[in-house]
């Protein structure tokens, strides 16, 4: 699939009837009235229109987006049956999901576990919401399942919107950029991240940022905000190295001896 940018970028012998409002947050019925059922409608969605309203026999049905009508060869007047219908609801989740998250990882680069968490969130967002619609008898919208999560990251990462080692990189490069940071906790937080060993070395092999002008720039904001006990035992914790954090806090205390130990 490609992402979308208007109805115009694909023949318009695609679309028939009338340009009609949509509905995307329609639960989808599935009563199949006699087995098969017929597309009346293609219609233009008013809210987006990089995604198209399915009509079959009249009442919508579900959305795609234009990439999917092609690519699926959803036309008017086409036939649809039960394991066809399934088929296009599934494919209209995932894109709407794809969409949803790819928003979501242009905001910033992401790891791709900080992804697949993403739509867990989502999952059980939806779960919820399922659950409320249950006590106000209503229909649920349809369940977000684990197989469609894994098509989304996969698509994803097909199509290098994520990529660990591009992230590591990027995380390395404007982790607390003013305030200094240990390469011993970038590594840490990147491991929590999900990047792999491999990908953390490299991020930090190719970086700019070594573990002594950080210290610096750390010293630098904290210096008097702590007695020199408190500020090295403050900046071990932060993953700097013990003999490092203590000549570099007696070399500031000589320079300034109104600090000193």
């Amino acid at each position: 699939m490609l992402e979308i940018k208007s109805l115009s970028d694909f023949d318009d012998e695609v679309f028939g009837g009338n340009n009609s409002s949509d509905n995307d947050l329609s639960a989808l019925d599935g009563d199949a009235r006699g087995g098969e059922e017929t597309i009346t409608k293609l219609v233009s969605g008013v809210r987006d229109a990089n995604r198209v309203n399915v009509f079959l026999d009249e009442k919508f049905a579900f959305s795609l987006d234009v990439a999917q009508v092609v690519e699926l060869q959803v036309k008017v007047g086409q036939k649809v049956d039960a394991e066809r219908l399934e088929v296009l609801r599934g494919a209209s989740e995932f894109g709407k999901l794809y969409q949803r998250t790819l928003e979501w990882v242009l905001t910033r680069p992401h790891s791709i576990r900080e992804t697949r968490d993403y739509l867990r969130r989502r999952q059980q967002k939806r779960l919820a919401t399922n659950r409320q619609r249950a006590k106000e008898k209503k229909k649920p919208f349809p369940e977000i399942q684990n197989e469609t999560i894994e098509l989304v990251v996969e698509r994803l990462i097909q199509r290098s919107y994520l990529d660990d080692r591009r992230f590591a990189e990027y995380y390395v490069e404007n982790r607390f950029v003013k305030k200094g940071v240990s390469r011993k906790r970038l590594r840490m937080e990147l491991q929590k991240k999900g990047v792999a060993s491999e990908e953390i070395e490299a991020a930090l092999a190719t970086g700019a940022r070594d573990d002594e002008e950080e210290l610096r720039k750390m010293l630098a904001k904290k210096r008097t905000r702590y007695d020199d006990q408190k500020l090295v035992a403050y900046l071990v914790r932060q993953g700097f190295d013990y003999q490092k954090v203590v000549t570099a806090v007696k070399e500031s205390s000589e320079a300034d001896p109104s600090l000193g130990w």
